[in-house]
């Protein structure tokens, strides 16, 4: 096996990371809508307590994204080219989307506002729902094929990746993090809001059984080879598994089950796509392992960065997993302590409060926020 193999299954690990971590992260904020109940009070709780099982690790989990594209440019700067190229405006809606929802996860905890929390809700739930469904988009297209000439530039438009094939993608990505994130939520928290996301990942975990299960049998009759019907059956597998161990409350196992149906998801595409990184429409013009890779010495060079800094930085992610383990519930959550909005006015845009006073005014805000 040569560097450039070596590199394109690095690169499938390193997405497998970012869909399995990052999966979750989406199905969350996704969930924010969904799941809390009461008054407007215990809802507000609620939120507070979803967003706080992925509050310590959601930032850690897009490193795995970063890294993945940075590998990717690094190691096959032709397939990079040609994908950000030809996929620009999904790529820069999810781009925009990620920034929108990391805004509203660090803010919005900083004011103390009913309509500044809603908005910052917003912002979490577009900037998950509309990544889940464009990442499920864009991969179903790498599997089908698009349109690049004898130059491998991408000749097709935005509508070109809306086939049927790709959309029905889109809704297994979506169904999939929904599932994933009810369970993560039912293996992080305690209480009502526990058994509530268990409910709903029975229900999501249907949906994506029926749909995952169509989209995966038509992209191994009409786009894989032989090998890939393992994945298949694996993700079958772990999609029953998730279901049965849910019901029966075992959490742990459900949440390894369904992860494990992301990995079988993501070696069915890279499995699809092999020996191509960019299947075109027709055959002769995609970008292959090979055509597409950088030279032997960069490969070589790569390798051993990542032989030495990997292990490093998978022990650093893990440690933060284990000491942010605990199981929360909305007896956990303290009043808001965030800074009023009429203060933070006053001190950016001035008002009844004016130079020193002004941080005075600032200083006791943030104090009476308890």
């Amino acid at each position: 096996m040569d560097l450039a193999v070596v590199w394109f299954v690095l690169i499938a690990v390193l997405w497998t990371g970012y869909l399995v971590l990052e999966g979750f992260d989406f199905g969350v904020g996704m969930l924010l809508s969904i799941l809390p109940r009461g008054d407007s009070e215990h809802r507000e709780k609620e939120r507070r307590v979803l967003i706080n099982t992925i509050g310590p690790v959601w930032d850690g989990n897009e490193v795995w994204l970063l890294t993945a594209g940075g590998a990717t440019f690094a190691a096959f700067p032709e397939w990079y080219a040609t994908l950000f190229s030809g996929f620009y405006l999904p790529l820069l809606l999810i781009l925009v989307a990620l920034i929108v929802r990391g805004v509203a996860f660090e803010y919005r905890g900083k004011i103390r506002d009913e309509g500044w929390a809603r908005r910052c809700d917003v912002a979490i739930q577009v900037g998950s729902w509309v990544p889940a469904v464009l990442w499920g988009v864009a991969f179903a297209n790498l599997v089908r094929g698009v349109e690049l000439d004898a130059e491998h530039q991408f000749v097709g438009g935005f509508l070109s990746l809306l086939s049927p094939f790709a959309l029905l993608g889109g809704l297994v990505t979506l169904s999939l993090f929904l599932l994933h994130g009810s369970v993560f939520v039912a293996l992080k928290t305690d209480g009502e809001i526990r058994a509530r996301a268990r409910r709903h990942a029975s229900v999501f975990g249907v949906a994506a059984l029926v749909l995952a299960g169509g989209w995966a049998v038509w992209a191994q009759v009409a786009f894989s080879v032989a090998w890939t019907w393992v994945a298949v059956v694996l993700a079958a597998a772990g999609l029953v598994t998730t279901l049965v161990a849910n019901r029966r409350g075992s959490e742990g196992r459900a949440f390894t089950a369904s992860a494990v149906t992301i990995v079988a998801a993501v070696v069915l595409i890279f499995g699809s796509m092999y020996p191509d990184v960019m299947p075109a429409v027709d055959p002769a013009n995609s970008l292959t392992v090979h055509n597409a890779s950088s030279t032997d010495y960069t490969l070589t060079v790569m390798t051993w960065v990542a032989v030495i800094l990997t292990p490093l930085v998978i022990a650093y992610q893990s440690w933060t997993y284990w000491v942010f383990r605990r199981r929360l519930s909305t007896t956990d959550i303290p009043a808001p302590a965030g800074l009023s909005l009429k203060k933070v006015r006053e001190a950016a845009f001035g008002g009844a409060s004016s130079g020193g006073s002004t941080g005075r005014g600032l200083t006791d805000g943030s104090g009476s926020g308890s």
